[in-house]
C-alpha cells in the first residue's frame, strides 16, 4: 500500500482538488457553447466564482485559524462537489460556478496555512511552497486538457469525474495530520479585524510587496487566460476546447518549471528579486502581439509560465513566514486570497465589459500586459527604499 508522508499527503489532496477546479472552467465552457450562450457569459461566471473570494475573506481566515486546517480541505472539496452536482442537475453555470468558487475559498487559506506546520526552517518552507506551486500548476495544465477532452466527449461524463475525483481528495486528505487550531479566534467583529489585518500586512515593505505582486500576477493570469479563449481561433485558427484547453496548459507547464528551478535562483531572504522576472513576463505578454504562429505561441506561452512561477513563489513563501509571526497563516492567505480575487475580479470583470464592447482582442493583450508592468515597476521603485531581506 503505498503511504505518503504529511506533506506528500497535502500535495496529494492538492493536486485532485485543483485538477477537478480546472475541469469544471472547461466544461463550463462546452455548456456554454452548447447552450447558446453570449460570448461574454465565460468571464461572467469566472467573475461569480471570484466573488466568492472577496466576500468571504474576512471569515474564512479565522476559520482555517481557529479549526484543525485538514478538515477544512475536506470541507472545502465537499461545498465544491455540490457545486458540480448542480451543474448535473442543469442548474445556471453562473450559480453552479459560484458554489465551487465558495468550495475554493474555505479551502484555500487551510492549503497554504498547513506548510508552515509541517515545515522546518526557511529553506524547507520555500521548497514545500514550490513542491506545492508545482503540484497545482501541474493540476491546472492536467486539469485543463482533461476538462477539454472529456466535455468534448461527453458533459455528464465529465461532470461525474469531478464528482468522483473530488471524493479521492477527501479520502487522501485522511492522511494529513490535524493541527491543534486556535479555538481562542471568535468571528465576532470579523469584518473590522479582517482590515486590520490587511493594513498590517500592507504596512510591512516583505508582505506589502509579496501581496501587491501576487496580486498583479494572478490578475495578469486570468485575464490572459480569458483571452486565449478568443484569440487562439482569431490568431491560430483553432476552435477545438480541447486542443485550446492545451495551449492554456502550455502556460502551466511553464510555471511547474519556474517554481522548480525558484529555489536554485530565488531564496526568502533575496526575495525582491523576482521583480526582474516580472519585467520579463511582463514583455513576453506584449509578445503575444506579433505571434501569428502555433510554435511561437507555444514557446511565449511557455516562457510566461515559467517567469510567472518564479516571479510568484518567493513572494508566497515570504508572505506566510511575516503571517505566521503577526496576524496568523490562515488570516493572512485569507488577506492574500481577498486581495488577489480583487485583483482579479476587476480584471476579469473589465475584460467582459471589453468583450461586450467589442474591444479587440489584441487591444485587451496589449493593455494586460503594460497593466501588469505598471505594478512591476511599483514593485520595483518601492524595493528601492528599503533592504531585500525577508528578515522579520
Amino acid at each position: 500500500m503505498l503511504r505518503l508522508s504529511p506533506l506528500g499527503a497535502l500535495y496529494a489532496t492538492q493536486f485532485l482538488s485543483a485538477f477537478v477546479d480546472n475541469m469544471i472552467l472547461f466544461i463550463i465552457q462546452a455548456i456554454i457553447i452548447r447552450d447558446a450562450y453570449p460570448d461574454f457569459y465565460l468571464p461572467f461566471v469566472q467573475s461569480t466564482f471570484l466573488a466568492s473570494y472577496i466576500f468571504l475573506s474576512p471569515w474564512v481566515g479565522r476559520f482555517a485559524d481557529r479549526k484543525p486546517k485538514a478538515r477544512i480541505l475536506k470541507v472545502g472539496n465537499i461545498v465544491k462537489t455540490a457545486g458540480v452536482l448542480l451543474l448535473l442537475l442543469n442548474f445556471s453555470p453562473a450559480l453552479s460556478y459560484a458554489v465551487v468558487g465558495l468550495g475554493a475559498v474555505i479551502y484555500s487559506p487551510a492549503k497554504y496555512g498547513m506548510l508552515p506546520f509541517l515545515t522546518q526552517g526557511e529553506d524547507h518552507l520555500l521548497r514545500a511552497n514550490s513542491g506545492l506551486e508545482s503540484y497545482t500548476i501541474l493540476a491546472i495544465l492536467a486539469g485543463s486538457v482533461a476538462g477539454g477532452f472529456l466535455a468534448d466527449l461527453s458533459i455528464p461524463l465529465a461532470l461525474g469525474t469531478c464528482v468522483l475525483l473530488y471524493g479521492a481528495s477527501v479520502g487522501t486528505n485522511t492522511l494529513i495530520p490535524e493541527d491543534p487550531g486556535n479555538t481562542a479566534i471568535s468571528y465576532r467583529n470579523a469584518i473590522r479585524e479582517f482590515i486590520a489585518d490587511t493594513a498590517t500586512l500592507l504596512s510591512q515593505r516583505q508582505s506589502h510587496y509579496s501581496l501587491l505582486g501576487t496580486g498583479s500576477f494572478w490578475l495578469a493570469s486570468a485575464v490572459l487566460r480569458m483571452i486565449i479563449f478568443a484569440w487562439a481561433p482569431l490568431t491560430l485558427g483553432i476552435t477545438s476546447g480541447s486542443a485550446i484547453s492545451l495551449i492554456i496548459a502550455v502556460t502551466g507547464v511553464g510555471i511547474v518549471i519556474g517554481a522548480a528551478v525558484t529555489p536554485y535562483l530565488v531564496s526568502i531572504r533575496s526575495y525582491q528579486r523576482t521583480v526582474w522576472f516580472g519585467f520579463a513576463m511582463g514583455l513576453s505578454i506584449l509578445a503575444l502581439l506579433k505571434i501569428t504562429s502555433l510554435p511561437a505561441a507555444v514557446i511565449f506561452l511557455l516562457l510566461i509560465g515559467a517567469l510567472g512561477g518564479i516571479y510568484i513563489v518567493p513572494m508566497n513563501a515570504c508572505l506566510q513566514q511575516v503571517g505566521q509571526r503577526t496576524v496568523g497563516t490562515g488570516k493572512t492567505i485569507a488577506v492574500q486570497n481577498f486581495l488577489e480575487n480583487t485583483f482579479m475580479f476587476a480584471g476579469v470583470s473589465a475584460y467582459t465589459v471589453a468583450t461586450k464592447t467589442g474591444v479587440a482582442t489584441n487591444t485587451c493583450i496589449g493593455v494586460t500586459g503594460m497593466g501588469f508592468l505598471f505594478f512591476v515597476g511599483y514593485l520595483f521603485l518601492s524595493s528601492r527604499k528599503g533592504g531585500t531581506i525577508c528578515n522579520v
